[in-house]
C-alpha cells in the first residue's frame, strides 16, 4: 500500500504542477506581472501549503521534532536538491533582483529563525515576528513589482474585454486545480514513505529533516523543474527563494503560534540542520553571481551537498561504524574542493566583466 501511495503521488504531482506553471505564466502575461514575482509570491507559497498542513498537524499533536524538522528540511532540500535538478534538465537565468534583494532576505529570514530558536524553543512571540517579517517581504514584492516595466506596459491599456477576463479566469483555475493536486498528490507520497522510512527504525526528527521534508517539497519540485523545461527559468529559482522565505517566516511563524508551550528545538537540529540550511542559503550568493546563471555543473554541485547532508544523518542516527571516515571525507576533501570551485567561478566572472585594456 505504501508503494501505491508513493506512485500515486508522483503522478498527481506532476500533473499539478504541470497545471500551475502553465496558470502561472498566463496569469502573469495577461496581468503585465513579472514571472519572477508569480514565482516569489503565488507560485512559491501556493507549493509551501503542504508544509504548512504537515508542521501544523505535528504541533496539534505536541511533535515539534516533526513541525521544525519539515520547514528546516524543506529549505536545505529546495536549494540544494531542486535547483540541482532544475539546473541539471537546463542551466537557469537568475534575475538580478534575486542576486541583490530576494536571495539576502532568505539568508536574513533563515538568520532571524536561528536567533529566534537560540533558546532552544520557538514561542509565540517569536512566531508574531517572523509573520510580521513575511508580510514586509511580501508587500515589498508587490511594491517593487508595480514599479516594474512589466507592470506599467499591462496596466496602460483599456479595461480587459471579455475573453481577456474568461482566459483570467482559466488561468487563475489551472493554478487552483493545479496546486490541489500537487497539495493531495504530496500527502499520499509522505504517507507511503513515512510508512517505510519509520519501518526501517530512523529516528523522528530525520524522517522530518529527509522523507517528511522532500515529500512536502515535491510541488516545489514538479514545479521547478516543470518550468525549467517549458523555458520559464525565473519561475523555476523564484519558486524556491520564495518557498524558501515562506518556509523560514510563514509556516515556522504559524507553527510558533499554534504551539501553546512553543516549540523545542532538539540540539542536533541547533548544531548542525539549521547551519546547513544558512550555508546552503549563503552559496546561491557566489553562485547566482557568477554571470546571473546556475550552470550544469554547478547544479551537480547542489545536489552531491544534499547527497552528503542526508547520507551524514543517515549514517548518524543509525549510528553506524562508517560515520567516522565519511565525516573526515566530506571535512577534508568533498567540501574544500567545492569551496574551491566557487571561488573559481567568481575569480572567472570577475575576470570576464573586467574592461579590456588598449
Amino acid at each position: 500500500m505504501a508503494w501505491v501511495l508513493l506512485v500515486a503521488g508522483l503522478a498527481l504531482l506532476v500533473g499539478g504542477a504541470e497545471g500551475l506553471v502553465r496558470g502561472a505564466s498566463s496569469l502573469a502575461g495577461r496581468l503585465g506581472v513579472p514571472p519572477l514575482l508569480i514565482g516569489l509570491t503565488i507560485v512559491a507559497f501556493g507549493t509551501s501549503s503542504p508544509e504548512i498542513a504537515v508542521s501544523l498537524g505535528a504541533v496539534a499533536q505536541g511533535q515539534s521534532d516533526v513541525a521544525l524538522g519539515n520547514a528546516v528540511g524543506s529549505n536545505t532540500f529546495n536549494v540544494l536538491f531542486i535547483l540541482g535538478v532544475s539546473a541539471l534538465v537546463r542551466p537557469l537565468i537568475v534575475h538580478a533582483n534575486l542576486v541583490r534583494i530576494d536571495v539576502p532576505i532568505m539568508i536574513g529570514a533563515s538568520i532571524a529563525l536561528w536567533a529566534l530558536l537560540a533558546d532552544g524553543s520557538l514561542g509565540r512571540l517569536d512566531g508574531a515576528l517572523l509573520l510580521g517579517g513575511l508580510i514586509a517581504y511580501t508587500w515589498f514584492s508587490i511594491r517593487q513589482a508595480r514599479r516594474s516595466p512589466e507592470a506599467s506596459a499591462g496596466t496602460a491599456g483599456a479595461e480587459p474585454s471579455g475573453r481577456e477576463r474568461r482566459g483570467m479566469a482559466g488561468a487563475i483555475a489551472l493554478i487552483v486545480l493545479g496546486l490541489g493536486a500537487a497539495v493531495v498528490g504530496s500527502r499520499f507520497f509522505v504517507q507511503g514513505a513515512v510508512s517505510i522510512a519509520t519501518a526501517l527504525g530512523v529516528s523522528e526528527l530525520v524522517v522530518a529533516l529527509t522523507i517528511v521534508a522532500a515529500g512536502t517539497s515535491l510541488p516545489e519540485v514538479a514545479t521547478s523543474v516543470v518550468a525549467a523545461v517549458r523555458g520559464q527559468r525565473d519561475l523555476a529559482v523564484g519558486n524556491v527563494v520564495g518557498s524558501n522565505i515562506f518556509n523560514a517566516l510563514g509556516i515556522l511563524g504559524l507553527a510558533g503560534l499554534a504551539a501553546p508551550a512553543g516549540l523545542e528545538a532538539p540540539t542536533s537540529l541547533l548544531a548542525f540542520d539549521l547551519p546547513v540550511m544558512l550555508a546552503a542559503g549563503v552559496a546561491c550568493l557566489p553562485i547566482f553571481f557568477t554571470g546571473h546563471e546556475i550552470r550544469r555543473w554547478e547544479g551537480g554541485l547542489f545536489l552531491a551537498g544534499y547527497a552528503l547532508y542526508v547520507s551524514y544523518l543517515v549514517l548518524d542516527s543509525t549510528g553506524h561504524d562508517a560515520l567516522a571516515g565519511f565525516s573526515a571525507i566530506a571535512l577534508y576533501f568533498a567540501l574544500p574542493l567545492a569551496l574551491l570551485g566557487v571561488i573559481g567561478s567568481v575569480v572567472n566572472a570577475l575576470r570576464e566583466r573586467r574592461p579590456s585594456s588598449g
